[in-house]
């Protein structure tokens, strides 16, 4: 089975303008997610899918790979699919550029249900939710499963809801409990068949509403697996988080 990764990667962004050059130390965020990622061991190759030539000549500058695609895409999930549509590969995984402290671990365990199950099409990963700050925060994604793994829905809303006497929008929940919760980890494995009809898929109520594209899928009946992790990285969205995580791994000023 050949695997390959995507990284894409744009420098415009509404809340923080050319993020995958920013730098951590001596290395910028494009480049940090990128060597991670190669310490996959059941990766075959890694690429960076970029609209911006900025992002492209700095990537081959460190010894990395890059692809220049088209500045029409609205989601990182149609610029893969621009990449896909050449490759041959069995499944692509899709690395988001802002997740700088991604491991090996979390992408082997994306990759491993493919080799168990020829019939599954996409998977992705959670995190349990350790602070209650975060059930609550629509930026942070939740997700449920079934027994089987499999995911039942996706929502910024805290899922499941709480039933209580008051109906809260912030229901209590003690520091025992936070073991029902789980956060979505943007990443994400496609078989490469599926991953080209997915980018074709027409938009659904669900996702339009919640603004997740993972919805489109299980809105058109697609089985999505869903690995638990123990990751609990920092996506870097904003200039807040950026700071934070220069703070993290010791880079102040």
């Amino acid at each position: 089975m050949k695997v390959k990764a995507i990284i894409p990667a744009r420098y415009e962004s509404s809340r923080l303008a050319g993020k995958p050059l920013l730098k951590i130390k001596d290395k910028t965020i494009i480049q940090m997610v990128y060597e991670r990622t190669m310490s996959s061991s059941l990766l075959d190759d890694v690429v960076v899918a970029t609209d911006d030539q900025r992002i492209f000549d700095h990537v081959l500058s460190f010894g990395g790979q890059a692809v220049m695609t088209s500045r029409k895409h609205q989601s990182g999930t149609d610029r893969i699919a621009e990449v896909a549509r050449s490759l041959d590969v069995d499944v692509v995984v899709n690395v988001q550029g802002d997740e700088p402290l991604i491991t090996n671990k979390v992408i082997d365990a994306l990759i491993r249900p493919f080799r168990e199950d020829p019939e599954l099409k996409m998977s992705t990963v959670m995190a349990r939710i350790a602070d209650k700050r975060e059930l609550f925060n629509p930026n942070v994604v939740k997700v449920v499963c079934d027994r089987r793994g499999n995911a039942v829905y996706f929502s910024r809303s805290p899922i499941p809801f709480r039933k209580s006497p008051n109906m809260a929008i912030e229901f209590d929940v003690k520091n025992e409990e936070m073991g029902h919760w789980f956060k979505h980890v943007g990443i994400y494995g496609y078989r490469r068949s599926f991953l080209l009809d997915f980018a074709r898929m027409e938009k659904g109520a669900l996702e339009n509403i919640e603004g997740l594209e993972q919805l489109r899928a299980l809105e058109h009946g697609i089985r999505i697996h869903v690995e638990k992790t123990d990751y609990s990285g920092i996506g870097i969205d904003t200039n807040e988080d950026y700071l934070q995580l220069k703070a993290l791994l010791g880079d102040v000023e």
